[in-house]
């Protein structure tokens, strides 16, 4: 598995236009091959993704597709996110 977090200062806009359009952004992402989950979080303006995969390459996908998304759908300037990556080494959940 493979993880990829995006965390967003200043994306009130992007987390809106997440929000209003979820099912399209949902069926967006679940699309990809090797697509495991997404999480989005946010804190004020700020918003946190996190991508799991099975593999790196689907990872690299869901953030190109969501790249693209983003250029389609918010006309507000957005500041590139800051991102962490890796594979997925302990797994646990309840």
């Amino acid at each position: 598995m493979y993880a990829v977090v995006r965390h967003y200062e200043n994306a009130k806009a992007l987390s809106d236009a997440m929000a209003a359009a979820e099912q399209e952004v949902r069926d967006t992402i679940s699309a990809i091959p090797g697509f495991i989950s997404y999480y989005v979080t946010r804190d004020g303006d700020m918003m946190t993704s996190i991508t799991i995969c099975e593999t790196r390459e689907a990872c690299e996908e869901s953030s190109r597709a969501a790249k693209e998304w983003v250029r389609e759908h918010v006309k507000s300037p957005l500041s590139p996110p800051v991102v962490s990556q890796g594979d997925v080494f302990i797994k646990f959940s309840k």
